[in-house]
């Protein structure tokens, strides 16, 4: 009886705690709002291309103090000619775990001539612009602020917005005398979005500051397309290739050789309709046979997943999609797209010529199992069997004269993806501590459809590693008009503030 008794108080306990929290963040946030959102303002007009080692550097400085204001032990971990690491580490005395908060605050290239405001010069919407949203003044006003209101500038959701959410929550827990009962790291990336080059030296040069680690966050991507918050247990791997077929060893004019001249545009149409059937599957030998199934607990986490297909047709405009199945069933398989082709000119610069090659992009997206280099290879036997000769450089005359079809082909670089499997204790703490805060509505997705280094956390530190995304599904990430829908910032302190004081 009485050990029943004990378990029923601490349930009870448990329970209040979560209310607080959660209670404590509502309020917190309805009374510092106007403050909260004028901070992510000022971080979101340094400019953070990662190649502008200037402002990238601005950047590191600007998040390592605002750690150090929060108590928080910081440095910059450097490489030569590299966007350093802004390195965090949050001791809490008598803790069980250590979990680490990653994030990168370098944000992809702009093209000014597509935004409709400076990517740099943070703006203030009334709704999104895709909607009719217009802009207006930052409120001075907590009565100002409304929750669809949209906030524009580059990384304002990929992916400044979980260190604005981070800073946030410490400053909560603190003021409101919160315990903190993890070990924290927080661990901020300068060049994810260009391909995290040199991500696995600093691992590996500081595996001292990071080895007690007992589970990786990955504070990026968006939440469901649903509007409700998602965590995430696995990405895609991802790699590519360019391919160019050649036809004469120069433009001809296409009245007096058309019909006679092979024509590299439809060469290549021909040799990329060949890689797929009518339904849009990838009908390349071998290229689905090393899928990794699907445990159980992801089967059935699956199941709970809200249908979005038919909402994402109304939303995108499209009529039919590729493949068979459904959004998720086709998630959890390789892709091959293409991402870009290229033969002579269109529109007012079109020219009557047959141009002397074509180009495509191919990229290549992996789902666990699969080998980014036996993907490419799959690839290039399947071109081999359309009868193309496969070279590395720009085929000389003998070459040319010696093959009916020649195919150049330059592999790109990529990495596996990765999976974590719910059922790890560390994570299952993070679930039932997401679901106290936020509510049963949470999705739990067995992986994303996009890419992240991932596997240099699982396969490589072999420690587990989660998505905990934070941004709107409709935040055009990487493009133009880039933003942050204001629920969503406020919904990322809610989670920080959740996951620093997990109870059990």
């Amino acid at each position: 009886m009485r050990s029943n008794l004990v378990f029923l108080l601490l349930i009870s306990s448990l329970f209040t705690f979560s209310q607080d929290v959660r209670k404590i963040s509502e309020k917190y946030i309805a009374e510092n709002g106007v403050e909260i959102i004028n901070n992510f303002k000022q971080l979101l007009s340094i400019p953070n291309v990662a190649y502008d080692l200037k402002n990238i550097n601005k950047n590191a400085e600007y998040i390592k103090s605002e750690l150090e204001k929060r108590g928080v032990e910081s440095n910059l971990l450097r490489m030569v000619g590299t966007p350093p690491i802004v390195y965090g580490y949050l001791p809490v005395k008598n803790a069980k775990r250590t979990l680490a908060f990653y994030v990168h605050y370098d944000g992809q290239p702009v093209d000014k001539t597509k935004w409709s405001n400076d990517p740099w010069e943070p703006a203030y919407y009334d709704k999104a612009i895709f909607e009719g949203g217009e802009a207006i003044e930052f409120p001075t006003t907590q009565a100002e602020i409304d929750p669809n209101h949209r906030i524009y500038a580059r990384s304002a959701g990929d992916d400044k917005a979980p260190v604005t959410s981070i800073l946030t929550a410490l400053d909560l827990i603190r003021e409101n005398n919160l315990e903190i009962t993890s070990n924290l790291i927080f661990f901020f990336e300068g060049q994810e979005e260009a391909g995290s080059r040199q991500l696995r030296q600093y691992l590996e040069d500081n595996k001292d500051l990071i080895d007690q680690i007992d589970l990786w966050m990955f504070c990026d991507g968006p939440v469901h397309q649903s509007r409700k918050p998602q965590l995430v247990f696995g990405v895609r791997g991802v790699t590519g290739m360019e391919v160019t077929v050649y036809g004469p060893n120069r433009p001809l004019h296409s009245g007096h050789y058309g019909n006679w001249a092979p024509v590299p545009g439809q060469m290549l149409s021909d040799l990329i309709s060949s890689m797929k059937d009518k339904n849009g599957n990838v009908i390349i030998d071998g290229f689905y046979d090393d899928v990794e199934p699907l445990s159980e607990s992801e089967k059935q986490a699956l199941l709970n997943v809200p249908e979005i297909d038919s909402q994402l047709k109304s939303e995108l405009g499209v009529n039919t999609t590729e493949g068979t199945g459904s959004y998720y069933e086709r998630l959890l398989l390789p892709t091959l797209t293409i991402r870009g082709l290229n033969s002579g000119n269109t529109g007012k610069l079109a020219r009557n010529v047959i141009p002397a090659i074509a180009t495509a992009s191919i990229g290549i997206r992996l789902v666990k199992g699969c080998d980014p280099e036996k993907q490419k290879d799959l690839v290039e036997a399947h071109i081999k069997k359309q009868g193309y000769h496969i070279v590395r450089e720009e085929p000389d005359q003998e070459t040319r004269l010696k093959h009916p079809k020649i195919a150049r082909i330059t592999r790109g670089s990529g990495y596996p993806a990765a999976r974590t499997s719910m059922d790890t204790p560390v994570v299952q703490s993070v679930i039932n501590r997401t679901k106290e805060v936020i509510g049963n509505d949470l999705v739990l997705l067995p992986t994303l459809g996009g890419s992240l280094p991932l596997y240099l956390f699982t396969d490589v530190l072999q420690k587990p590693a989660i998505i905990v995304p934070i941004a709107n599904h409709d935040n055009n990430q990487h493009a133009a008009d880039e933003n942050l829908r204001v629920e969503n910032l406020w919904y990322g302190i809610r989670l920080m503030s959740a996951l620093m004081t997990i109870q059990k």
